[in-house]
């Protein structure tokens, strides 16, 4: 496993990971291999954001851009930045290399699945000597966004989360004691047998949104289990934006017991991908 303490050692300088959506960037940066102040920031298209997150990012830790050793970028939006940024030394990280890297950083393991759960979900393989795209899934935040817009007539993630803490799922999901009066081997009553297989008339807008929530997380959670079957590892890492909601990582921590795995929601989940991205071009910088 690459040891960052070491590589900083020599090094006084500040190394930053950003990772660049759309319109949404996060940042974080390592100093003396100790994790600073992270933050993010919202705008019209990735350049903005991503300049916008930079001088965010150096007005909270007290820095100047003299202080930055590397800008390492990695995100769909981070093809938008080109040659140096801000003048400084500047890499790109890949993607998947950067979701693994931060995923086994944040929850503080040697080898693990790592999902990360964004607009979409990519799940990646990753140990201390390489990291695997295993696969991919277009089940994510833009399907939350996308079925409430429908159902709810409701855009806001915040909004579609609170009114979720009210609902019922019985009123929605057709559960594995609907169909059975008697517990299947290794499934209590209450597992979905079917999501969305039993909407109620009278079902409301609070039982809709807990419905798509359920659909998406256990979706996700799903595909995260059978990958985690494949590769022979018993701890999944859960990554993203979508692991500020409570309700979603409820719904995940069921899959412990009935699948019998190790689920991980580190700190910091928010913010894995680009703690990846740094740890990569650390790595790269001292290879």
């Amino acid at each position: 496993m690459f040891d960052l303490k070491e590589a900083q050692k020599n090094d006084n300088g500040v190394i930053i990971g950003l990772d660049v959506g759309g319109s949404n960037t996060k940042i974080i940066g390592f100093h003396k291999a100790k994790l600073l102040l992270e933050t993010q920031v919202q705008a019209s298209d990735p350049m903005a954001s991503a300049y916008g997150a930079v001088g965010k990012f150096l007005s909270i830790n007290n820095l100047s851009l003299d202080d930055v050793t590397s800008i390492n970028t990695t995100g769909v939006g981070a093809s938008y930045l080109s040659g140096s940024f801000f003048n400084c030394d500047t890499r790109k990280a890949p993607e998947f290399d950067s979701v693994g890297l931060g995923g086994l950083y944040t929850a503080g393991v040697q080898r693990a699945v790592v999902v990360s759960i964004g607009t979409g979900t990519s799940i990646v393989f990753a140990n201390g000597s390489s990291i695997q795209h295993v696969i991919g899934s277009g089940v994510g935040g833009g399907t939350i966004v996308g079925l409430s817009r429908v159902m709810l007539g409701m855009r806001d993630i915040s909004s579609i989360c609170q009114m979720a803490e009210d609902g019922e799922l019985r009123k929605i999901d057709l559960a594995v004691g609907d169909l059975s009066r008697t517990e299947l081997p290794g499934l209590s009553m209450d597992v979905t047998a079917s999501n969305f297989g039993k909407v109620d008339d009278l079902a409301s807008q609070e039982d809709l949104a807990l419905g798509i929530l359920n659909l998406v997380f256990q979706s996700i959670g799903t595909a995260s289990v059978l990958v985690s079957r494949l590769v022979k590892t018993d701890e999944i890492v859960f990554t993203g934006n979508l692991l500020r909601m409570a309700k979603g990582r409820e719904i995940l921590a069921r899959f412990s017991d009935l699948y019998n795995v190790k689920i991980i929601v580190p700190d910091h989940a928010e913010f894995a991908t680009a703690i990846g991205a740094a740890l990569y071009g650390a790595k790269l910088a001292h290879s």
